[in-house]
């Protein structure tokens, strides 16, 4: 247990973490790397360059400082990213690595012998909050592990499909080289995907929402090409190096963005690539059978579909979304395309998207709200909602980067 003169001393580093705290993170990491190389094989490499592990990492360590007294409060936030951390595999004694890492650079970045009292503190709040993860990601490991068809670790897959989407966007099917049974996810959820990276020299891991529902035979991603300045590592490997019989490394499925209640009236929207897990919860909600509830003024277990792209070229699995529309009367689409065009979706609307000129039918106040796309997206998005009356606690979101899932 921190002691009250710990707790104070970790409250006084708070405006220097404000100031300089990525540049501290940043520290941290290279001084890591450089010392434990086969790491970056666990890291992504992209979020790496362009700062953003660094910058996440510096918020992370902003708001356990500021919430020493109670760390209770940042619960769901701690298994979100422990969540992350088994799709990763990374285990307990990677925390001693890190530890070390983190707790040497504070003492070199802040100029204080490793002695110093402030040090001392820091290594007893980095004891509780990684003791806290562990157990976290103990609990986590166990259910993989007595769930039938899951596994822990890395799996060997092979891609048998290869399917382009759009001009930029690809689907990946990927099968288990042992050809035993997978486990029935729930859709929503996501798996990491480690490939050998040419430009590397080593392998890169990435997270990527699983685009179908469970079939017991085979995981499909939908990825997008990060094709930009700086092309990402695994999306740009995976479309440009993996042809049908190549191998990749493979996590168990993992994540808490999931259809919360399906017999609720439920509301997916999302934007782009961030179409990918709205794609397995309609095909969960209805090829299941789960979706059967009846509501006085509502059709039974009514989905709302609304989604957002740049035009109808940019529509990822968009004849996937209208196949299933039109097999179930419970699903109702709404599609903006947000490009320039003159026509737009048969049942949508074209330009600036806004929440207003989705029918009302499609928002009702008592259904749930999944929102998945870039987080200025679903910032705006969540803010309508809740001006229009819909409380927190019915609206999930996952933010989605170019090519796939955020990492923390």
């Amino acid at each position: 247990m921190l002691t009250t003169n710990q707790k104070a001393l970790v409250q006084q580093t708070i405006p220097v973490l404000k100031a300089n705290g990525q540049a501290l993170t940043g520290y941290f990491y290279q001084r890591m790397f450089s010392q434990v190389p086969e790491l970056k094989e666990t890291f992504n490499m992209g979020h790496q360059r362009e700062g953003r592990q660094a910058k996440a990492l510096a918020n992370a360590i902003l708001a356990y400082a500021e919430n020493i007294e109670d760390p209770s409060v940042l619960l769901p936030v701690i298994d979100l990213i422990c969540q992350k951390h088994v799709s990763l595999t990374i285990q307990a004694p990677d925390y001693t690595v890190v530890g070390k890492h983190l707790l040497h650079s504070i003492s070199e970045v802040l100029d204080i012998s490793m002695e110093d009292e402030l040090i001392g503190a820091w290594t007893a709040a980095y004891h509780e909050l990684a003791t806290l993860m562990i157990d976290t990601e103990k609990r986590i490991y166990t259910k993989q592990e007595r769930t039938t068809g899951s596994w822990v670790g890395w799996r060997d897959f092979t891609l048998v499909k290869k399917v382009a989407e759009t001009a930029n966007v690809t689907s990946f099917y990927l099968a288990p080289n042992d050809h035993l049974p997978l486990p029935d996810y729930l859709p929503g959820q996501y798996i990491s995907v480690r490939v050998e990276v040419p430009a590397l020299g080593y392998k890169q891991p990435r997270q990527y929402s699983l685009s179908c529902a469970p079939n017991g035979q085979f995981f499909r991603i939908t990825v997008k090409e990060d094709n930009g300045v700086d092309p990402g590592y695994a999306s740009s490997t995976l479309h440009q190096q993996m042809q049908v019989g190549s191998h990749v490394e493979v996590s168990a499925p993992i994540g808490n963005f999931t259809i919360a209640d399906a017999t609720k009236h439920n509301v997916l929207i999302s934007a782009g690539i961030g179409i990918t897990p709205m794609v397995a919860m309609l095909e969960g909600l209805t090829e299941s059978g789960k979706s059967c509830a009846t509501h006085s003024t509502l059709p039974p277990s009514a989905i709302s579909f609304i989604h957002v792209a740049k035009d109808a070229d940019n529509y990822a699995l968009g004849e996937e979304v209208n196949r299933l529309a039109q097999k179930h009367s419970q699903v109702t689409t709404f599609v903006n395309y947000s490009r320039g065009v003159t026509r737009p979706h048969p049942a949508g609307a074209c330009g600036r998207f806004m929440l207003q000129s989705v029918p009302s039918s499609l928002l009702s106040k008592d259904a749930d709200f999944y929102l998945c796309g870039p987080v200025a997206f679903i910032q705006s998005i969540n803010d309508d909602l809740q001006l229009r009356g819909i409380p927190a606690s019915q609206i999930y979101f996952e933010v989605f980067s170019t090519g796939g899932l955020a990492s923390s």
